[in-house]
């Protein structure tokens, strides 16, 4: 195992300093480098994993500023390659950083039985309302995402828990993966975040950091959905599902194997 972190500590050296000039303002690659190799040292099944691809997997945390030690985004390891996924945190990061209408805050809320959420258009203006239960334990029913601008203005989403769980059986590249079964409110609040995300322009500074991004999101969107369940009303699928193909290594998008 050793031997193995000291392979990738050198091969992600060099891949840094060969990629200088598309680092973020203020990278400290030392902190950087330290960091991932404390993540890895406990990250389950990482000896098995090549270790080009997962150099060049923790690059993409590089690119994008992030840090896997602070669990702003993860290295997960999925059928023996090692794959990059942020986590919420680092979704909202990227946002405030990155978006070309300066942003004040954003956020994401779970919605559960009991709480009073409320949306409203009046004279063309949209407006939401969300008075939570206090300590609120009960089923969670869905999710919204806000975006507040510096110059006043406001955008946001919500998803029903059926609309969220829909999204993720059609289009989850893991479905069934630990970010979903053991951080569910912590991925429905990722998934709302990042379609609201859609609304907001992000300007990467540089093509590396705009292909990070895409490759952090959880879901593949030409994946074709499911098929539905035979019945009387729908006696064969309407659609053909289509196989799964595996991600090549230092090429993969993320499952989930330690996520809060």
């Amino acid at each position: 195992m050793s031997d193995k972190l000291l392979v990738i500590h050198n091969n992600l050296e060099k891949l840094l300093d060969s990629k200088r000039e598309a680092m973020p303002t203020n990278f400290n690659k030392t902190r950087f480098l330290q960091n991932c190799m404390t993540v890895l040292q406990d990250t389950k099944g990482i000896a098995q994993c090549d270790a080009t691809s997962v150099a060049r997997t923790m690059l993409k945390g590089a690119f994008l500023g992030l840090d896997f030690f602070n669990k702003e985004c993860y290295a997960i390891i999925y059928n023996g390659s090692v794959q990059f996924q942020t986590d919420y945190k680092g979704e909202k990061k990227l946002a405030k950083k990155y978006s070309v209408r300066p942003v004040k805050d954003i956020y994401a809320k779970l919605v559960r039985e009991g709480d009073d959420f409320q949306e409203e258009v009046t004279d063309g203006q949209q407006t939401i309302s969300f008075a939570p239960k206090p300590f609120n334990d009960s089923e969670i029913v869905g999710a919204f995402a806000v975006v507040l601008f510096h110059d006043g203005g406001m955008t946001y989403e919500a998803m029903s828990s059926a609309e969220i769980e829909k999204t993720r059986k059609d289009y989850s590249k893991q479905a069934n993966g630990q970010a979903w079964t053991k951080s569910k409110g912590e991925m429905y609040k990722k998934t709302v975040l990042r379609r609201l995300c859609k609304n907001i322009e992000l300007d990467f500074d540089t093509i590396e950091q705009a292909m990070a991004f895409e490759d952090s999101s959880d879901f593949d969107m030409n994946k074709e959905p499911k098929p539905q369940q035979s019945s009387p009303l729908n006696p064969e699928p309407l659609i053909i599902e289509a196989e799964f193909t595996e991600v090549k290594e230092g090429e993969g998008d993320p499952d989930e194997t330690q996520q809060e």
